[in-house]
This record gives C-alpha cells, sequence and structure tokens, in this order.
C-alpha cells in the first residue's frame, strides 16, 4: 500500500481518521439527517462536516449520489498520497476495485418518492446512474483515467475487504501494477433505518456513547454508520520505480462461505475461521506470529460469539493474539466497514499502536478473547489480520505486514 483515504464517523481524512480511532474518539451522534423518531432508532454513526466542494463540486454532486462522492474524496486521498499520475503508470496498468453494500439507496428513496406524488414522468434522469452499486468505480475510473479492470464487488458487509483482496490478487497475478480499491456506503436514510430496524438488528440505545458495544454482554444490536475508505496498492518494484513511501503489505487473503443462513452467522464460525486460516497460510507464516485481529466485531450477539469462537479455532483460547473491533467508535458501515478497517489496520502496523476496543464495559464470557485497551494497545507487531463477515454468509480475510526493507 502506498496510498489511504477515509472518511468515517469519527474522521474527516485519513490523518483525523486513525488519529481519533487510536485515541479511542466516538463518532456516534444522534441522527440528524431526517426525523427518526418513528423507527425506534435514536444514533447512528453520520458524517456531520462533508463538503462537496472539497473534491467533487456543487455541480458535480447533483449527479452522483452521496456514497460516488464519499468514495471519489477517499479515491483522491489516496492517489495523493500515493503520489500516482500520468508520468509514472499508464491508464493500461491502472485500475479500480471499488465496492458497496447497498449503492445509492438515498437517491433511490428520494425518485421512488417523487414517482409516487409527481408521476413517473418526473423521475430524474440520472437515477440510474446515480445508484447503480458499480458507480463509485465507474466514478473513480473517469476521474483518474484509469483504463485497466474497473469493477465493483458486493457481498454486503464484506465488499470492502473482498474489493481490497481481489485487488491483491489482480496485482500478484501481474494484470495490473497499480488499483484504487476499498469500499463506500451512505445510508443513514429512512430506508436503511427502517429496513435494518425491523430486522430487529440495530441498537436501539439512546446513549451514543452505549450503543454500539462489541463484545460487551448487553450489545444489542450494531450502529448503522456511513463513509468510505480507500486504498492505493501497487506492486512492489512500481512502487519502488517512482519512490513512494510504501505504507505497509498485503501478505494474505482468505474468502469462503457460511452456506447457512441469508443474516445469520454460523454459531460455529468454521467458515470464519477457514477464510482467517487461508490469508495466514497464503501470507507463509504461523498463526503465532499475528499480533493482532480486526475484528468485524458489529456488537450483534451472534456475531461477536461466532467471530470469538472462530478466533479461538484458528489461534487457540490460551493465545496472546489482541482483538479489537472499531465499530464502537464508528459503527457499521456496511460495505464500506472492510475498507476503513483495512486503513486502521495498516496504520496500526506502521506507528506501533492498536485501535482499543471501545464499548465494551463487561466483556461477554460467550466472546473469550483478549481485547485491547488503553493500557495493551502499545504494541510492535509485524502482522495483523482484519475480518469482515456479510449477510449471506460472505467472509473474508485480509493478512497485512508491517513494511520493512527487509
Amino acid at each position: 500500500m502506498t496510498g489511504m483515504g477515509a472518511i468515517a464517523p469519527n474522521g474527516n481524512g485519513v490523518e483525523n481518521f486513525v488519529q481519533n480511532t487510536l485515541a479511542g474518539k466516538v463518532g456516534i451522534k444522534p441522527i440528524t439527517k431526517f426525523d427518526a423518531s418513528e423507527t425506534g432508532i435514536s444514533v447512528a454513526g453520520e458524517i456531520d462536516d462533508y463538503d462537496e466542494n472539497d473534491y467533487v463540486g456543487k455541480r458535480e454532486a447533483r449527479r452522483l449520489d452521496l456514497y460516488s462522492q464519499y468514495a471519489i474524496q477517499v479515491a483522491n486521498e489516496a492517489m495523493e498520497m500515493a503520489g500516482i499520475d500520468e508520468k509514472n503508470t499508464a491508464p493500461e496498468d491502472l485500475g479500480v476495485i471499488f465496492g458497496s453494500g447497498i449503492g445509492g439507496l438515498t437517491t433511490i428513496q428520494e425518485q421512488v418518492i417523487r414517482m409516487h406524488d409527481k408521476g413517473p414522468k418526473r423521475v430524474s434522469p440520472l437515477f440510474i446512474p446515480m445508484v447503480i452499486a458499480n458507480m463509485a468505480a465507474g466514478n473513480i475510473s473517469i476521474r483518474f483515467n484509469a483504463k485497466n479492470i474497473s469493477t465493483s464487488i458486493v457481498t454486503a458487509c464484506a465488499s470492502g475487504t473482498n474489493s481490497i483482496g481481489e485487488a491483491y490478487r489482480r496485482i500478484k497475478e501481474g494484470d495490473a501494477q497499480v488499483i484504487i480499491t476499498g469500499g463506500s456506503e451512505a445510508t443513514i436514510n429512512e430506508t436503511a433505518i427502517a429496513g435494518f430496524a425491523a430486522l430487529t438488528a440495530l441498537s436501539t440505545s439512546t446513549d451514543p456513547d452505549r450503543a454500539s458495544l462489541p463484545f460487551d454482554q448487553n450489545r444489542n444490536g450494531f450502529v448503522m454508520g456511513e463513509g468510505a475508505g480507500a486504498l492505493v496498492i501497487e506492486s512492489l518494484e512500481h512502487a519502488q520505480n517512482h519512490g513512494a513511501k510504501i505504507l505497509g503489505e498485503i501478505v494474505g487473503y482468505g474468502t469462503t462461505s457460511d452456506a447457512y443462513h441469508i443474516t445469520s452467522p454460523d454459531p460455529k464460525g468454521v467458515e470464519a475461521a477457514r477464510s482467517m486460516n487461508q490469508a495466514i497460510v497464503q501470507a507463509n507464516i504461523d498463526p503465532s506470529q499475528v499480533g493482532y485481529v480486526n475484528a468485524h466485531g458489529t456488537a450483534t450477539h451472534a456475531n461477536d460469539a461466532g467471530e470469538s469462537k472462530a478466533i479461538n479455532q484458528v489461534f487457540g483460547k490460551d493465545s496472546s493474539v489482541l482483538v479489537s473491533s472499531t465499530k464502537g467508535m464508528t459503527g457499521h458501515l456496511l460495505g464500506a466497514a472492510g475498507a476503513i478497517e483495512a486503513v486502521i489496520t495498516v496504520a496500526s502496523l506502521e506507528k506501533g499502536i492498536l485501535p482499543p476496543n471501545v464499548g465494551c464495559f463487561k466483556q461477554d464470557p460467550e466472546c473469550e478473547v483478549n481485547l485491547v485497551n488503553k493500557d495493551n494497545q502499545q504494541q510492535d507487531i509485524e502482522y495483523a489480520i482484519s475480518n469482515s463477515f456479510g449477510f449471506g454468509g460472505h467472509n473474508a480475510v485480509l493478512a497485512f505486514k508491517k513494511w520493512s526493507e527487509n
């Protein structure tokens, strides 16, 4: 990785996001984007400091759903950091693999209401290109003249991690030299909140600091978040040829399916564990060399208990591997979750500081893992993995290595 970008509920811009997350800052807050009183849900991980003029511009913003706007912002930030331009990278060598779990849901909601109230002739001619889930990738590709692969992966909450993993594979196989990858989501609206609330998947807490509770025995659902994360990944030779600062390495990728249930993870965690093992084996290391697991950790009962079992299957109950979920600070960004979590995992390895597991006040005995806190977050470790699990049984895991010239 040579570039990273992020916009999250607890930090706009990668520097702010990383600094605030390592400090344990919670970005969850009362919902202000619409009147949520009838949904029974009070808080979310809203972005409240986004400025469309920073990267998109007001005119272009009218043609883009917010999820695409977020994607463009983080892609710009990552590309600027990486120093990729037409002088060092041919368009045919530059690709985009960028995911979203849902796509332009806010635009869908607005246009369906318009059609209902004013008739089908009043639907925007830009409705379809604003809402389809590939348009974050499409718009990024157009902006940067990226003529290698341009595609999107939709695997619910695993979308960002699967996107990064597939980009890693393509680079590794020599099919591209540089890929902009990650995920974006913008679903703080009536439809998304009402839909997930109907599934009883969301926390009903009214206290932002006690709403997203990963691994806590009183956890009662996830908190919806929004935002985006991007990575620029390059082949080592290409990065060295243009003098890029290397932030870290992707060294393994695992992906499996529970084949169990449309919304519930397999409570035994067998396939989640297998995806972790795949990433570790591909990294050519032993599980004992992994010092940190960035957990999916949604703060739902089923996920946290099942993921804890999976972690213990891979590392053993007596292992010293440290675990944290950053969703206690950001909420759950759905298709963008794995992307911002990849960003914080890479930054943690580079800085030697792990993100604390905010929101666990009393650890559930069902979740027998070693959680990161303020006292043990200073860690100089070489390898870490990041987990993402999505509705439909999608499991995706990335293995990262701290960059070293040796």
